[in-house]
């Protein structure tokens, strides 16, 4: 069987062609065996079974062999993704509404679980795997079709059975959550700055009152039976609402509570308790007042709407790529408030959003929540397979790097960033032991950050850069798990007990 299986090898790939296995996905379902493998060129499930029809025959790829021992070379996509969801159940995302903490793992090249999975399975922590907005899929050229299976060929290639999420992020409409649904999402985060009125916080009391009066009467009486100058016990903290608040309260977000609810209504239609329902409020200008973040907490409790993870706006900045931005003492003040809200009014987890990297911060939010958190990251793990080109392949960093320049102004309209482009040396002034130390800067990261849509649809620099992480895999894996490690580790996330 041995001699079979290297007669396989070599008709499939080629005598000069090197292929090897990954050991972690080696799993034997009836008579076949499935692995993932790869070449010099790129990744493939292959199948081999001594049987032509069974497992083998529900996979699609070209077939070889004969009588005692068949092979199937499979290419990575949604079919085959799928059959490895039905073979093997723990390859596919679950709900993980019933996890403690969380975190996003956002993946814009479909290559970074294997180095994410390393890194959390050494704490005790959840990863949501797939998660991608619908501008990323935009400026990246996938689908979420794409984004799952990819996540679903990783999860199998490191053999992890812990259980991931999948999360369709910052959806407006229900619609595109119906394109997340399809693609077997389960985690909703629900951006309702579109649904809310965020532009009357800076409106004057009168305008307020005039616009409070525009809402049905048997809704006023309510509100103003339930919240009208009282004050409410969150861990401790008191919050008083006054009138002023309350109708304030109610012109911003009545209509966006309401959509939430029918939101809600929708994903439990779809997937009975199966789903992870995020609320986000925080693409604002304004930091979410906590008189405000409790008002929309026990507004979403009477909508019965069930809520996995609600994400504020906080105080100070959280830009792409780089470290917290402001008044740490203040930030504590106020997120301390937050925290108490979400465990006494639900128990859900604080959500932080642009998460990645906001090292000052997290001794404090961890503490705070008691690791009943979830923290949304994306770029970070981008950065460091740019950061893995940059020291590999310096050359191709560089082209790379002039493209970013060149679409940095268009980015800018997508993403908010503050960096002083000026300060980043010239390029030619570098040697390429000096280009690594780039991706330590603030500014040269914050370019490449918000310039990757550019870069990966670039036919001059997109092929090489895929080529180079496919030579360079091991590296890039490395980099992500050192990284989120740090993460982890300075959240205060307990490492798992070892059996």
């Amino acid at each position: 069987m041995d001699s079979k299986v290297e007669d396989i090898r070599q008709h499939i790939h080629g005598s000069g062609s090197a292929v090897s296995f990954y050991g972690n996905s080696v799993h034997k379902k009836e008579k076949a065996i499935i692995s993932m493998a790869k070449d010099q060129n790129q990744r493939f499930l292959l199948i081999m079974s001594p049987e032509r029809g069974g497992v083998i025959s529900k996979f699609s790829g070209e077939l070889v062999g004969d009588v005692g021992m068949f092979a199937k070379k499979c290419p990575l996509n949604e079919h085959n993704a799928q059959m490895l969801k039905e073979l093997f159940p723990w390859t596919a995302p679950i709900s993980l509404r019933n996890r403690k903490t969380t975190i996003g793992c956002g993946d814009r090249l479909g290559l970074a679980t294997p180095g994410h999975v390393a890194a959390v399975k050494e704490f005790e922590v959840s990863p949501v795997l797939a998660q991608q907005s619908m501008r990323e899929l935009k400026l990246t050229g996938r689908t979420y079709g794409d984004v799952v299976s990819d996540t679903v060929y990783m999860v199998y290639q490191s053999g992890y059975k812990d259980g991931y999420g999948a999360d369709g992020d910052h959806l407006k409409t229900i619609a595109d959550i119906n394109v997340a649904l399809a693609a077997g999402m389960p985690m909703i985060t629900l951006d309702l700055s579109e649904e809310m009125n965020a532009d009357a916080g800076n409106w004057s009391d009168s305008e307020i009152n005039s616009a409070y009066l525009g809402i049905k009467e048997d809704i006023r009486k309510r509100l103003e039976k339930s919240y009208f100058d009282k004050s409410f016990q969150a861990d401790g903290i008191s919050i008083s609402l006054d009138s002023a608040t309350v109708k304030r309260c109610a012109v911003m977000y009545n209509r966006a509570l309401d959509f939430a609810a029918k939101v809600h209504e929708h994903l439990a239609s779809n997937r009975g308790k199966e789903f992870d329902l995020e609320i986000s409020i925080d693409e604002t200008t304004s930091p979410t007042l906590p008189e405000h973040h409790l008002y929309i907490a026990l507004e979403l409790e009477y909508r019965n709407v069930e809520f996995t993870s609600l994400a504020p706006r906080f105080i100070g900045e959280f830009q792409k790529a780089i470290d917290y931005i402001g008044d740490l003492r203040e930030f504590d003040k106020q997120f301390a408030v937050h925290a108490a809200i979400a465990k006494g009014f639900g128990n859900y987890k604080v959500s932080v959003h642009s998460g990645s990297d906001k090292f000052a911060v997290y001794p404090s939010v961890g503490r705070m929540t008691n690791m009943r958190l979830h923290v949304k990251t994306a770029g970070t793990s981008w950065l460091e397979a740019v950061r893995a080109i940059a020291v590999q392949e310096p050359a191709l960093y560089r082209k790379m790097h002039q493209c970013s320049l060149e679409h940095l102004e268009e980015a800018k309209k997508l993403y908010h960033i503050t960096a002083d482009i000026s300060k980043i040396p010239a390029l030619n002034s570098l040697d390429d032991s000096q280009v690594p130390d780039l991706m330590n800067m603030d500014e040269a990261r914050q370019l490449l950050h918000i310039t990757y849509g550019s870069i990966l649809t670039d036919s001059s620099i997109r092929p090489f850069f895929f080529e180079a992480l496919h030579k360079h895999e091991v590296y890039y894996h490395e980099l992500i798990k050192k990284h989120f490690e740090k993460h982890l580790s300075l959240l205060g996330v307990p490492l798992k007990k070892k059996d």
